[in-house]
Parts: C-alpha cells; structure tokens; sequence
C-alpha cells in the first residue's frame, strides 16, 4: 500500500446527528429505566407504571431535546461573534493579521520565511484568511457548523426509543419489573459499546460500564420508591 493509498477517519464528535442520537438513546433507557423501576417499587398497580414511563418518555424527550437546541445554538451563537471578530479585524488591521497568522505557522514548526510566504498568499483572499484564522485560533470551520435543528431532532427520536425500551413489557401486558431490566440493561450494553465509537475505550467496557451506571441508577430510585411505597 502506497502512502496516498493509506487513509483515515476521525470520529464524529462535532456535533452532527450521530452524537446526540448515541447519547439521546443512552439517556432515554438510563432515566426511564430508573423511573419505571423507582414507581414499580412502590407497589403501586401496573397501569400507574406505565402512566409514568410514558410520562417519562414524552417529557424527557422534549426536555433533551430544547437542551440540545439551545446549546448547539448558543455555541453556534458564540462562534459565530467570535468569528466576526476576527473578521473585522482582517478589514482594520490586515498587515498585522497577516503577521499574526505568520508567528502561528512558525510556531508550528514552518520556517519562518515560508510561514511568512505562506501567510502573505492566504490573506490575499479575505475569506480565505477568515477560514484560517477561525480554523487556527477558535478550532472552527465556520462552514462547518452543528446544525441546531438536526441535533434537537436527533436527541428528541433517539432519546424516546431508548426510553421505550423499558416501557415496552408494559405495554404488551407483562408487568414484571426483571422483564424491563433484562431489556433494559441489554439495550444499556449495546448503546455503551456505540458509543466506545466516540472514545479510545473497547467496546465491551464501554458497554459494562453503561449497564452497570443504568443498573446503579434504577436499583437506587426502586430502593427509594420501596421506602415512600412502605
């Protein structure tokens, strides 16, 4: 294999729809299923369980995902003043944002000619120099911004099929609160071994280590509905 044969990818950690969906569907099974489990050990009849789960879906999926709107549009917001920060300074001050981008090349490791070459050629076009100057100094591609809408969305379905998961015995007439946690916690793993895509971690601790958060969380709320049941 040649060296313009060998190619690579980065994981999606910018803010797309795969990243709100793994962990829309991770928070949807984790705080469903310890709500189910918390009402399930109060005692209380099968019905007010599945009220409550499906309470716990609707809610909670409007609630990630207005959370996941006003933040992507809040950084989007903050990137976006920053980047016309820099641009106004490329209009007032172009010789000494040329010189500014020159220094970051030659503190890359590019010598200090070139960086200068280099910087002179790229501020030649304005927009150009905007894009390497938010890319370099802010970490941007301001081209390339998380779509608001797209996250929200994500978070919203993703989030209520992970909390169906739960629901799901309910709702066929098996009222076991054990069938909602073998679900549940099989569910868990596969989300955590999802979500290892965006981490170094293995797959399968990435999985143990959701099912046994999940697990933890619903054994403490149906601990808590077992002492207000009582």
């Amino acid at each position: 294999m040649t060296a313009a044969e060998v190619h690579h990818q980065h994981r999606d950690v910018s803010g797309g729809w795969l990243r709100p969906a793994v962990f829309g569907a991770t928070d949807g099974l984790v705080s469903n299923f310890a709500l189910i489990a918390g009402v399930a050990g109060s005692n209380v009849a099968a019905h007010t369980v599945t009220l409550a789960g499906l309470a716990g879906l609707v809610g909670g999926a409007f609630s990630m995902a207005t959370g996941e709107y006003i933040s992507v549009r809040s950084q989007n917001e903050s990137m976006a003043a920053e980047i016309e920060v820099e641009r106004r300074e490329l209009h007032i001050n172009p010789h000494a944002e040329m010189q500014e981008l020159a220094q970051l090349f030659a503190s890359r490791g590019v010598d200090v000619d070139l960086a200068g070459r280099v910087a002179a050629q790229i501020s030649r076009n304005p927009e150009r120099a905007l894009d390497v100057h938010a890319r370099e100094e802010l970490g941007v591609n301001p081209s390339a911004l998380p779509d608001p809408w797209v996250a929200a969305i994500s978070s919203l379905l993703f989030f209520a099929v992970g909390a169906l998961v739960p629901l799901v015995p309910y709702l066929v007439g098996v009222t076991s609160v054990w069938t909602s946690a073998v679900l549940a916690l099989g569910a868990l793993f596969l989300t955590g071994a999802v979500t290892s895509r965006f981490t170094t971690r293995t797959w399968w601790y990435s999985g143990v280590r959701q099912m046994a958060v999940g697990a933890a969380a619903a054994l403490v709320t149906s601990l808590i509905g077992r002492g207000f049941g009582s």
